[in-house]
C-alpha cells in the first residue's frame, strides 16, 4: 500500500490561491466523502486545511493522485495546470517525512508553533467520522504525533517562536506610540482571535470589542478579557471607532469591504487605522490596503516578522530532523511489512483448513475405538505431510538452478538453525 500527499502552502502558493482551497472544519467530512466517492476503490484519505496550507493525504497509486489533483482544481474553480504549478506531490517516505515535519512545526510559517499539531488531530478526527481513516493513515498520523511530542520535549524548536498573534501586537507597537491608548476590535471568536486577544490584552488597551456572527460565542470570549461584545451586523456603522482591527473568521467572502473602510477613514479624520487579516480566504478586501492612513497586513505580510530568531534555532532544527528521520524509517519499515499481510492471512487460513481436516479425521478414528497413540500418530503425520508436500514437490521439479534456489529457501524456512553444512558455507 502506497501513501502520498498532495498540497499547497505558504511556501508554494499566494494567499488568494490558498483561499480557494480553504475548508472550514465542518466542511472536511463531506468533502472527504465526495473525494472518496469519486475514486474507484474508496482509498483512505485525510484532509488538513489551515490558514497556511491545504493538504490531502491518501493511500493509492499514481492514478489516484492525478485524479485528486484534477478533482481539487475543479473544487477550487481553477485549472489543473494552475494548481499543479503551485502544488506539491509527495509519495512514500517523502510523504511520511512531510507529515512528521508538519506535525513538529518545522514546515510552519512560525517555526515550532504548536497550533498545527492540534489542527492535524482535528483533521484526523474528521477523517475518522467520515469513515475515511484506515490502518495505514492511522499509523502515519499517530506516529507523526508521537514524533512531534518527542521533538517538542527533546529540542528547543519552539523556544522564542513568534506567533501570528504576537507579530500583530509587535507591528501595532510600531505604528502606535502607546498601545494602552488604542481601541481594538476583534472580528471572529475562534482560536486565532483568542490568541490575538490574549496578546493585546497584555498591553492593556483602552478598550477591546469582540464582533461575532454568533453573539453568545462572542460574549463567552469577551467575558474572559473584560471586553465588550457587538453583533457583526453593526460592524460597518462602528468601524471608525477602532484604531486596530484584527479579523479571522471562517467566512468564504470578505466581511469588511472597501466602502465600509472608506467611510471609517473619513469619520476618523485621517487618524491611522491598523488592520490585520488573519483569515484564509480573506476577511478584508485587498483593495483596502491602498487607502490612505490604512495599514493592512495579511498572513503573508507577517511572514518576515515571525522569521525573527529563526537562525538561532537552526541547531534545534537539526536535532528535530534526526528524530524525524528515525520516525520515517520506522513507519516505512511497518509499511513494507504490510505488503506481506495478505500472504500471512492466506497461510494462516490454509493451516487452519489442514488442522480442521485432521481433527475431523482424528475424531472418526477415536469413534472407531482406535488407541489414542495411533490417533495422535495419524494426526501429526497427516499435518506434517500436508505442510511438507508443496516444498517436496518443488524440490523435485524444474531445472537444476531452480531446484538449488528452492533448496536454499526450504532450508531457511524449515531447517533454520539446522542448515546442512554445504548451505552454511555459502
Amino acid at each position: 500500500m502506497s501513501v502520498w500527499a498532495l498540497g499547497l502552502n505558504h511556501h508554494t502558493a499566494p494567499l488568494d490561491l490558498r483561499g480557494r482551497f480553504a475548508f472550514a472544519m465542518d466542511q472536511i467530512e463531506p468533502t472527504l466523502r465526495r473525494l472518496r466517492a469519486s475514486l474507484a476503490h474508496q482509498p483512505e484519505a485525510t484532509l488538513l486545511s489551515t490558514c497556511n496550507r491545504t493538504e490531502i493525504y491518501c493511500t493509492g497509486g499514481p492514478s489516484d493522485l492525478n485524479h485528486t489533483m484534477e478533482w481539487l482544481a475543479h473544487n477550487g474553480g481553477v485549472s489543473p495546470a494552475l494548481l499543479r504549478s503551485h502544488a506539491y506531490t509527495l509519495q512514500g517516505d517523502q510523504a511520511a517525512r512531510h507529515a512528521f515535519r508538519v506535525a513538529s512545526g518545522l514546515d510552519s510559517m512560525v517555526l515550532g508553533e504548536p497550533q498545527i499539531l492540534g489542527q492535524m488531530k482535528d483533521a484526523v478526527r474528521a477523517a475518522e467520522e467520515a469513515g475515511a481513516m484506515g490502518s495505514t493513515l492511522h499509523q502515519l498520523f499517530q506516529r507523526s504525533f508521537a514524533v512531534a511530542k518527542e521533538v517538542r520535549t527533546s529540542t528547543e524548536i519552539g523556544a522564542h517562536s513568534i506567533s501570528m498573534a504576537a507579530a500583530s501586537v509587535r507591528l501595532a507597537g510600531q505604528l502606535f506610540e502607546d498601545l494602552s491608548d488604542i481601541k481594538v476590535l476583534f472580528v471572529g471568536a475562534g482560536e486565532m482571535i483568542d490568541l490575538a486577544a490574549t496578546h493585546f490584552a497584555a498591553k492593556n488597551p483602552k478598550s477591546m470589542v469582540i464582533a461575532n456572527r454568533t453573539l453568545e460565542r462572542g460574549e463567552k470570549l469577551a467575558n474572559r478579557f473584560g471586553a465588550e461584545v457587538m453583533r457583526l451586523a453593526d460592524l460597518p456603522s462602528r468601524l471608525h471607532e477602532f484604531d486596530a482591527v484584527i479579523s479571522c473568521t471562517a467566512s468564504t467572502l470578505p466581511i469588511i469591504g472597501l466602502g465600509a473602510v472608506e467611510r471609517a477613514v473619513k469619520l476618523r479624520k485621517h487618524r491611522p487605522m491598523f488592520m490585520v487579516d488573519l483569515a484564509v480566504p480573506r476577511d478584508i478586501e485587498p483593495e483596502v490596503k491602498a487607502l490612505p492612513d490604512i495599514y493592512l497586513y495579511t498572513l503573508d505580510d507577517l511572514a518576515q516578522v515571525v522569521q525573527t530568531g529563526k537562525d538561532s534555532r537552526q541547531s534545534a532544527v537539526a536535532q528535530a530532523e534526526v528524530i524525524i528521520d528515525a520516525g520515517v524509517q520506522n513507519f516505512m519499515h511497518w509499511l513494507d511489512q504490510r505488503h506481506t499481510v495478505p500472504l500471512i492471512q492466506q497461510l494462516n487460513a490454509q493451516a487452519d483448513s489442514w488442522r480442521a481436516a485432521e481433527i475431523v479425521r482424528a475424531k472418526k478414528l477415536l469413534a472407531k475405538g482406535e488407541p489414542i497413540d495411533v490417533v495422535l500418530e495419524a494426526l501429526t503425520r497427516g499435518l506434517t505431510h500436508k505442510m511438507m508436500h508443496g516444498a517436496l514437490a518443488e524440490l523435485h521439479s524444474g531445472d537444476a538452478e531452480s531446484r538449488e534456489a528452492t533448496a536454499n529457501t526450504v532450508s531457511k524456512l524449515f531447517l533454520r538453525g539446522h542448515l546442512p553444512k554445504e548451505h552454511k558455507e555459502r
